[in-house]
């Protein structure tokens, strides 16, 4: 359970601000941010100990070190994942926040109780527990390992398996003591609900969007490497994608005249093909290799069509988060991003896995979605995924036997992802993929997006919401996604009509009251500040809403007009410090 500390997050002294907050202007070398980061960690853990009753720590507690964040003006905020008496914990993760001088400043925690499980024997075998988690998952058990569940308002000692099934995983907790399933989640985050593709199938709509209509050049196109003298060199290829057109990419030419699909200046992100098979390695892909720097034709006839979308998806999204944030990859440790496509037989769905460590692409299911799903939105709102499994592993609360899944921590990750995936939107520029604030607007559905941001109750086919209420528990996590979304296009535009690049917005609000927005510039800034910092597993809207005003008041004061803003555009969507319920899921 011990996870490396993000140096290279120590090193830059900023993951996220780089949108509002002045650069520290310090370059250290990498044993000095090394060192800093250890004494943050050391201060941290100590501070934790010493306020346990804030902090929730207790006698056989450990606490792992899995990010280190230092603010420009001074705070430190300390990631921990936790073990007792040498048990991982789920739920057991926190956050401690030290002020400049390295003394205790707060503390954001998953779980609000000591982990201190009834039970200290389990009367389950770990065999008998793994045959359970097989029969829940319907697929084949890795060994079970024991661990404390602290997710669920109490501390159980628990054992946790890993069940595959044709290529795909569900990680299954199993109760020690009495055999119960607690909890059945798939590892991948898939875009599409079992729940949206169902609805599709029974209205009987096809979604077959139009490809190949692009012929001028939407980016930098070049053309191959010259007067290289030593190989791998930077080359620079075009990508003939299904749906941005003829976009500029960076490759890497591995001899003369021989190129591959892999990006050098951008840690070695790189698209292969899964040439049909369900794998979650990436090392059995294909590289997509050419002996001209141009990749595919624009049409699904040619395979690297997909794999020019995706490694341009890729590549923004990665530059999206490093020019706005600092963010270097998707954890944050300047390792390559990768995706799959052509990925399974017949798979309408793409997913971030992070299984894999990557973005894996269906093809469609040749009935509802006949495209590969390597649309610009898609591949943010998917590594985005992999952004929050690297900071607040925000996780559903229940997953149904269809896979659906429920609760605001789950549907809370997905209007991040959408809210962050947009932006890479409106980072890229395309002219063939116009900056807007709708999600799937790509993939030819008759309603003609998928969610949008700034009134997301006009998406029927999910039934998403736009407001919260105490039925948001209960409610699939893309519909309930709702919520935090509108929350943030009211924080970003305000409320009522605008036109924003051609398309035509009009947010409503809760009892109808007025929001002035801030600009999306400080909106996603305030959203990231929040998520790198002030959220855990267990966030909910409620818990968002304090953490955005917590980003706010770093960002920009207490007192400032963006502050208020955030508190009012929460408001905006029925959630308030008043309406906080008492018993939290």
């Amino acid at each position: 359970m011990a996870v490396a500390v993000a140096v290279t997050t120590a090193a830059t002294g900023l993951a996220g601000t780089a949108f509002a907050g002045p650069s520290t202007g310090v370059e250290r070398s990498a044993a000095s941010a090394t060192s800093t980061a250890t004494v943050v960690v050391e201060a941290a853990r100590t501070a934790a100990f010493a306020h346990a009753s804030a902090t929730g720590v207790s006698h056989g507690d450990e606490l792992h070190a899995q990010d280190v964040l230092l603010d420009p003006e001074g705070a430190r905020h300390v990631r921990f994942v936790r073990t007792h008496n040498g048990l991982p914990v789920l739920g057991g993760d926190l956050v401690v926040h030290l002020n400049r001088q390295l003394a205790y400043a707060g503390v954001t925690r998953a779980a609000g109780h000591a982990v201190k499980p009834a039970a200290t024997s389990a009367k389950l075998t770990a065999g008998q527990a793994a045959a359970k988690a097989a029969q829940a998952a319907k697929g084949d058990a890795s060994s079970a390992q024991l661990v404390l569940d602290a997710r669920d308002g109490a501390a159980a000692l628990a054992y946790q398996v890993t069940v595959t099934d044709k290529g795909t995983a569900s990680t299954v907790v199993v109760d020690a003591v009495t055999g119960k399933v607690r909890s059945n989640t798939p590892v991948a985050d898939e875009f599409l609900s079992p729940k949206l593709i169902d609805t599709l199938r029974k209205r009987g709509e096809t979604a077959d969007p139009a490809t190949g209509t692009a012929s001028g050049s939407a980016g930098l196109v070049g053309s191959g490497a010259s007067g290289a003298t030593s190989y791998p060199a930077t080359a620079h290829g075009t990508g003939k994608t299904l749906f941005v057109g003829n976009v500029g990419l960076t490759t890497t030419a591995t001899s003369r005249g021989h190129y591959q699909l892999k990006d050098p200046t951008r840690y070695g992100t790189e698209v292969r093909d899964a040439k049909g098979r369900q794998t979650e390695s990436f090392g059995s892909g294909t590289k997509f290799t050419n002996t001209t720097d141009v990749w595919g034709n624009g049409k699904t006839t040619s395979r690297a069509s997909a794999a020019a979308d995706a490694q341009f998806g890729i590549t923004k999204t990665l530059d999206f988060y490093k020019k706005t944030f600092n963010r270097k990859g998707i954890a944050n440790n300047s390792k390559a991003a990768r995706g799959m496509v052509h990925w399974g037989s017949k798979v309408g769905n793409a997913f971030w896995d992070p299984t894999c460590n990557c973005m894996l692409y269906g093809d469609g299911d040749g009935r509802v979605f006949k495209k590969p799903l390597v649309v610009l939105d898609v591949t943010g709102h998917e590594l985005t995924h992999g952004v929050v499994e690297a900071t607040a592993k925000l996780e559903p609360t229940f997953v149904d036997d269809r896979g659906n899944q429920y609760g605001e921590p789950g549907a809370l990750n997905e209007s991040l992802a959408d809210i962050f995936g947009s932006n890479v939107e409106f980072y890229a520029k395309n002219t063939k993929d116009t900056p807007d604030y709708l999600i799937g607007e790509k993939l030819g559905l008759d309603q003609k997006f998928l969610r949008r941001l700034d009134h997301p109750s006009l998406d029927k086919l999910e039934g998403t919401v736009d407001y919260w209420s105490t039925d948001t528990y209960y409610t699939e996590v893309h519909a309930g996604s709702g919520v935090s979304s509108h929350a943030y296009y009211l924080l970003a535009e305000g409320s009522g009509k605008k036109t924003i690049n051609g398309v035509n917005y009009n947010s409503p609000t809760f009892h109808g009251v007025t929001v002035k927005g801030i600009g999306r510039t400080k909106a996603t800034a305030i959203f990231y500040r929040a998520l790198t910092r002030y959220m855990v597993s267990t966030t909910d809207f409620h818990d968002a809403r304090v953490a955005t005003l917590k980003a706010a008041k770093d960002l920009y004061g207490a007192t400032s007009t963006e502050y208020k803003t955030v508190d009012k555009a929460w408001a905006a969507v029925n959630v308030t410090a008043a309406n906080t319920p008492a018993a939290r899921h």
